[in-house]
């Protein structure tokens, strides 16, 4: 009744609500009141008669279906005064759907807190290790995240693939732990009209698909390589390899989410632009801090994810002394 900003509908449905169940009480105590005509004689029936001899009987009603009926009547008023039913009214006991679905999440978290409390001084590449709590990863993951990511999470068209190493906003446990809470909002503008003519957006999308050595027509690729230069490279880079503090995707990867590498693709995407959208995670009821932690632990660990940066940070001198020898 919220949708309604006046408080006539409210009183509306409660009025009709009432009077029926009023109605009905009335009903029955008239039906109890008034005597059918009887027909000739006293053999107690109606007067009615069908299939030459069947005759209606004029009996009262049983008194346990009298009852039943008052019961019912006085139920239905016991409910409405207690629960909601009579437009706004809440009702004395205050019971909303949404009360009740938060006390059973609230239940169901505190008795999974002792759980989650053995994960709590582990670090994300910790929890990936875990195989309990990859476990619960796994259950969190098709619960929650394999209705656009796929159960294998390899995502499908408009859904990023988890288990490669291309990470549009960063593929570091800390990122992937911010996109599952914060979300994210990825746009590709229409940009045909800043590019030029058709003919110039082909020039462009054969040069943003040589980037990574696709399919293209390389005489298109160098005449579309100035306005790349000129137009896309605010997002996109001079040299293709995107921005994740913006989100722009890598255009030297290869990887085009929302369809194949090839040029058709790439010109509707420059016409059309696109918009991409992953939902905020953080503050859902269904979802404590510790099972977003470990749900972030899972899709880290599914293969594509890289290291922090104080990780690579500190294995990067080993593995420049590895590679010189």
């Amino acid at each position: 009744m919220s949708d309604f900003t006046s408080n006539f509908w409210s009183v509306y449905v409660a009025g009709i609500t009432l009077v029926s169940i009023l109605a009905c009480l009335a009903l029955l105590w008239i039906s109890g009141k008034t005597k059918a005509a009887e027909g000739s004689g006293s053999d107690n029936t109606t007067g009615h008669v069908w299939d030459e001899d069947l005759r209606e009987m004029n009996n009262p009603l049983p008194r346990w279906w009298v009852g039943l009926f008052i019961i019912t009547c006085l139920f239905g008023l016991g409910y409405l005064a207690l629960y909601p039913g009579m437009g706004s009214y809440a009702g004395m006991k205050k019971w909303s759907e949404t009360s009740q679905f938060e006390e059973e999440v609230a239940k169901g978290n505190e008795q999974i807190a002792p759980i989650y409390a053995a994960f709590a001084g582990k670090s994300i590449p910790d929890l990936a290790k875990d195989p309990q709590a990859m476990a619960i990863g796994d259950r969190l993951f098709m619960n929650n995240c394999s209705q656009c990511h796929g159960s294998d999470a390899r995502g499908g068209p408009g859904f990023p693939n988890l288990t490669d190493a291309y990470w549009t906003w960063g593929g570091t446990p800390e990122a992937i732990l911010e996109t599952i809470t914060k979300g994210r909002t990825g746009v590709m503008t229409p940009m045909a009209a800043a590019i030029g003519t058709p003919e110039d957006v082909r020039n462009v999308a054969n040069y943003a698909l040589s980037l990574s050595n696709s399919p293209h027509d390389s005489v298109r690729a160098n005449l579309g390589r100035a306005k790349f230069v000129e137009v896309c490279a605010a997002c996109h880079g001079p040299d293709g390899k995107g921005n994740q503090l913006l989100g722009s995707a890598d255009l030297t990867k290869g990887v085009f989410i929302h369809g194949p590498a090839v040029e058709q693709h790439v010109v509707d995407m420059i016409n059309n632009g696109k918009m991409n959208v992953m939902p905020a995670w953080e503050g859902k009821l269904f979802l404590t801090d510790a099972q977003l932690k470990v749900l972030a632990a899972y899709v880290w660990g599914k293969g594509g994810g890289v290291p922090s940066a104080a990780a690579a940070a500190a294995t990067a001198p080993v593995a420049a002394a590895e590679e010189a020898k």
